[in-house]
């Protein structure tokens, strides 16, 4: 997935914990833990808010599109995505 979660990063630099976290979120280690591993199919944005406030970060601290396998979106008949 060329979606690449860096949840691990930013706890690193704030040193904290996951237990922390998921604590202050008010989620399950184990929710957070499939969210730091990319296995989720997505996140609340209220959920993503927390986090932030968290961390004291921005979204795109936490997440980072590298191109790969899930390609970009094909071009439309006028040359437009």
């Amino acid at each position: 997935m060329p979606i690449v979660v860096n949840l691990d990063v930013m706890l690193a630099r704030r040193k904290m914990r996951s237990k922390e976290l998921a604590a202050i979120v008010g989620i399950s280690e184990q929710n957070l833990s499939l969210l730091k591993s990319g296995k989720v199919r997505g996140v609340r944005f209220e959920t993503l808010d927390k986090i932030c406030r968290a961390l004291r970060c921005q979204p795109g601290d936490l997440l980072e599109w590298q191109e790969g396998d899930g390609g970009a979106p094909s071009a439309g008949a006028d040359g437009e995505a």
